[in-house]
């Protein structure tokens, strides 16, 4: 089946639908592909808030905002994208409040705000309230509120599609392919510009608090045409999941005064972190935890995590601000909040790097400049650099407002300007989709894809999670590689096409090894300590080798071989040299 629109957006989360609705504005006809049913997209999970210099409860300024987040992401940010976003999400706010975000309320009726961590007034002297919030359901409210407004503008939806190809020649974008869940069959997706907005890939790790689909997809697709991924060594794992689940526990319980304690009931942030404490940012967090429980101060029966005390708060701020949560503990842990210490164990979530992009969502094809003409993407999956080396919380729901709209009014602008580019015949456009699917469904391999994807999650939790060194990365270079050897051999058992979720599986696991695959060698790679990326053999921060970025490529010639290239970072007024001193949160 073949469709035609001019601006195509792969995803149904906040900057896909963002992105979605700026470019059904621009009088062009728009269509998003999705996964899932919008409404069930992972940025439903985000809790804590979303960060912008309001100054509602206390003086705030955008200059201040912008280095938070040049500090939080270890000075590897590019702070042309911080100056950027820092400005701009202020309005972005404002406007998702005037399309009915039900965000909560001061006493005087403005947005309130509330504490996060790694969020600080006055270049870093004190901890400032920035985070705006709708208790703890932000991230729900924004795609509810997006989804209404792009039904409303006119946005056709194909949801429970799965792309399987990026249809690129020449350096230009001419459409995709997609795979339709209920019908088994594929579809040709022809395109004046496209925008990706497919989400992470966190499932690469055991412990996660991503979305059973966030499995990097099209990252996969991208890194597969030779093109780059940036910065795929910096994973940011959240200090605070669900001991064993990796369910996310917002930041924002510790914002509002939640207190973490090891098995003597000790606030261990006290020795890390002496100013901040438990709002430092999610590295120092983690790294604590983790430090807690290497050194046998952890709780429960494996002595793996520690808890989160809210215990001391009222009833009132537990059942209200932090209802979800509640909700949660309750639910998977049996255990109340109110009364109960919950046991919280550090979890993969975010990832900071993706495919390189411009201030505006186009495209990077290499270190220097180059783009894909007509391709164009935004939040998770992209990496226009605003997360540096760790991302600061709240900035990632800034994140997809911020650049899904710029990405959003960029293809618009861009496909009202061109012609329609060529596009291959049907059985073409389709042909690696085909052999794929008919590999996976036909083939006489006896290998198990659950099997390997075990493999795979454990051993990336294990050899390139929180703690990392040269020789556990080294030894996971090779298990990627015979866990790549054996995808060869997957094989399902049920050969049907229509609702095929073995087969879905399937294909996914083999976009997950090619992230991990660019993720472990990036990490290999770098010899320094930055941000989320911690070497033990590397202890230190090396600014006269390492700030750059890294581009990772695959190596087209030869199976399994990354290249590795670098973009320089984009400086502009705030270096390590402004950093208050002494360096402690």
């Amino acid at each position: 089946m073949h469709h035609r629109y001019d601006v195509l957006v792969v995803g149904a989360g906040g900057a896909g639908l963002m992105a979605a609705l700026y470019a059904a504005k621009g009088d062009v006809s728009v269509a998003c592909i999705s996964k899932l049913y919008p409404t069930r997209s992972h940025t439903g999970a985000a809790q804590g808030g979303i960060g912008a210099a309001l100054g509602n409860v206390q003086e705030d300024h955008w200059e201040w905002h912008m280095f938070d987040t040049v500090k939080g992401g270890d000075y590897l940010t590019d702070q042309d994208a911080a100056e950027v976003f820092a400005k701009d999400i202020i309005d972005a706010v404002y406007e998702l409040e005037h399309m009915g975000l039900p965000f909560s309320r001061t006493p005087e009726g403005k947005i309130a705000q509330r504490k996060f961590g790694g969020h600080t007034r006055d270049f870093g002297k004190a901890a400032v309230e920035r985070s705006c919030y709708a208790k703890d359901r932000t991230g729900h409210m924004i795609l509810q509120t997006l989804y209404q407004q792009n039904v409303k503008a006119g946005t056709t939806f194909f949801n429970e599609f799965h792309v399987t190809d990026l249809l690129i020649e020449d350096g230009r974008c001419q459409g995709l392919v997609a795979y339709e869940l209920s019908t088994g069959e594929l579809h040709t997706f022809h395109a004046k510009a496209v925008i990706l907005a497919a989400g992470g890939y966190g499932r690469v790790f055991k412990i996660t608090s991503n979305a059973l689909t966030l499995t990097g997809d099209l990252m996969s697709i991208y890194y597969r045409k030779g093109l780059p991924l940036e910065d795929m060594e910096f994973y940011q794992f959240h200090p605070t999941g669900l001991a064993k689940l990796g369910i996310l526990v917002t930041e924002g319980i510790r914002g509002e005064g939640g207190i973490l304690r090891n098995d003597s009931g000790e606030r261990f942030m006290e020795r890390y972190a002496p100013t901040i404490k438990d709002l430092a940012p999610r590295d120092i967090v983690s790294r604590s935890i983790i430090t807690e429980i290497r050194e046998g101060r952890g709780v429960g029966r494996d002595k793996d995590a520690v808890n989160i005390d809210l215990t001391h708060l009222p009833r009132e701020v537990i059942e209200g601000k932090l209802a979800e949560i509640t909700d949660l503990a309750r639910t998977y842990l049996g255990m109340d909040p109110v009364k109960d210490l919950v046991p919280i164990q550090p979890t993969a979530h975010y990832a900071m790097g993706g495919i390189p992009t411009n201030l505006d969502g186009l495209c990077l094809s290499d270190g220097s400049g180059g783009t894909v003409e007509g391709l164009y993407a935004a939040g998770e999956q992209a990496c226009v650099s605003l997360h540096g080396a760790n991302r600061l919380g709240t900035n990632s729901l800034g994140d997809l407002v911020v650049f899904g709209r710029r990405a959003g009014i960029a293809a618009a602008k861009y496909a009202r300007q061109v012609e329609y580019p060529d596009m291959p015949e049907t059985g073409d456009a389709q042909r690696e989709s085909v052999d794929l699917f008919e590999r996976l469904r036909n083939g006489s391999g006896k290998e198990n894809a659950a099997a390997i994807r075990k493999e795979l999650q454990e051993s990336m939790m294990n050899n390139v999670g929180i703690f990392r060194n040269g020789k556990d990365m080294a030894a996971q270079v090779d298990i990627i590689k015979e866990l790549k050897a054996r995808y060869q051999g997957v094989t399902v058992s049920d050969p049907s096409r229509r609702y095929n979720s073995e087969l879905i599986e399937a294909m996914e696991l083999g976009f997950m090894l090619d992230c991990a695959e660019a993720m472990t060698a990036s990490a290999l790679n770098r010899t320094e300590s930055r941000g989320a990326h911690d070497r033990e053999d590397f202890t230190e921060r090396n600014d006269a080798e390492w700030l750059k970025h890294t581009m990772a490529y695959k190596n087209l010639n030869k199976a399994d071989d990354v290249i590795i290239g670098y973009k320089p970072v984009a400086l502009k007024g705030f270096t390590r040299a402004f950093e208050p001193k002494p360096r402690v949160y």
